[in-house]
Order: C-alpha cells, then structure tokens, then sequence
C-alpha cells in the first residue's frame, strides 16, 4: 500500500511531538520540490487535521490538531479544553527547545534511545551529535511537591541516558519560568545542590506572553 505524503507529515509530526516548518518537513521526509509539502500541509489544514502559525523563527510551522474539530466548527467560541489537557505545555516545551537551541547553536529535537536490554527511553532534545541533551518543563509559578520530584525524575533520565553515551554530553533542564526555575537553581534545596553536584545545568527561557497565558490557563483547568 503507498503511503501518501500527507501520511508521512502526519506521521513525522507525531514522531517528532513538536511543530515543524515546511523545509524541515521536507528535509526529514526526503521531498522535492519543497511546494509539495507545502500543498499537502495546506490540505490537511483544510481538512482540520493541522494548524498552521507563525513560530519562533518566523516561519510557517505545521502543528497536528487535538482540539475537537467538530464542536469547534459547529460554535463560534470552542470550549474549553478538558481538566489535565497538556496540548498547550506540549506546543510551549516545542518553543522552548527552538529558543533553547538558538541560545546554544544546536539544533534540538526530540530523540529516542534503544537499551541493550530491549527498553526504549527518551528525551525532550538533543543535538544531532548528541554532545546536548535537553528535559523541557513549561510549567509556571513555583512548583508544588509532585512537580518538584517531576523535574528531579527529568534530570535522572537525563544523567541515565548521559551514561550510556560514549562522551559525557552537557545535561539542561530547561524551564519558561524564574519561580519555578529557583526551586532547582537558588534556593538552599538539596535538589539544587544535587543538580549542581551532578553538573545537571537549569536554563530558564522567555516563552511568548501568549503562550505563558495559555499555560497559566492550562495549569488552572487541571487543578480545579
């Protein structure tokens, strides 16, 4: 059975959890001319399958959809989206990845680790020669207990993978918030002193006003 290339968008979209533009599409997929992505990601934003915006680089980037089309093109204003929805943390650890990466002149993606013993681990990013590997946690405001351990289980994954590579790589938990950051960074905690033990680095980036308002909304639904 042939697959059609807006099959393999969609499937390379949801490998990859994080909007992509029409050339990395392209890159990924191995398609020329460029346009044809371009038109097929155009069809599938017709058909309510993608969205299509602006992203932090000033390109058009391609987004699958997980709000409910249906009742969305049946009302003017959509509800809201369900207590516990992680769609907007999802599109802000995206973001975050892009912004961390101009900051270290890497590009990150998300990357999957095959075990010896058969177990599969991931993480948020990593650069292609995997000297970087990155958790992303877009959360804001401080952190409560849950969460604080959330981060430290974030960083284990990250130190586990570190050593299974041939060269140690630099390990970033990187963060959209100050408050939530200062848990793991300035305070006399021992997380943080742990993270600094373990050379686990914390950097906080800027997300959009936008996007920090969609992800206090998020945080609201899911803890009324």
């Amino acid at each position: 059975m042939t697959v059609t290339i807006a099959e393999r968008v969609m499937q390379e979209l949801i490998r990859a959890r994080a909007p992509l533009d029409d050339d990395e599409l392209a890159r990924r997929l191995g398609v020329q001319p460029r346009q044809t992505i371009n038109q097929a990601c155009r069809r599938l934003e017709q058909d309510h399958r993608l969205r299509r915006y602006i992203g932090v680089g000033g390109k058009m980037v391609n987004e699958i959809r997980t709000d409910p089309v249906d009742t969305i093109v049946a009302q003017e204003v959509p509800p809201a989206p369900p207590a516990g929805d992680s769609a907007a943390q999802r599109r802000a650890e995206g973001i975050m990845l892009a912004l961390l990466g101009e900051r270290l002149g890497q590009s990150l993606r998300p990357r999957r680790f095959l075990l010896p013993d058969g177990a599969r681990v991931e993480v948020d990013g990593a650069d292609e020669g995997l000297t970087i590997l990155v958790e992303a946690w877009a959360h804001q405001g401080p952190p409560k207990s849950a969460q604080k351990h959330k981060v430290l289980a974030d960083a284990m994954r990250l130190l586990f993978v570190a050593s299974t590579l041939p060269a140690r790589p630099r390990m970033v938990l990187c963060l959209s918030d100050e408050e939530a950051a200062r848990h793991f960074t300035t305070s006399r905690s021992w997380a943080a002193s742990a993270l600094r033990t373990f050379d686990v680095h914390v950097e906080v980036v800027e997300l959009p006003p936008e996007m920090r308002s969609e992800i206090v909304a998020a945080q609201r639904r899911q803890y009324r």
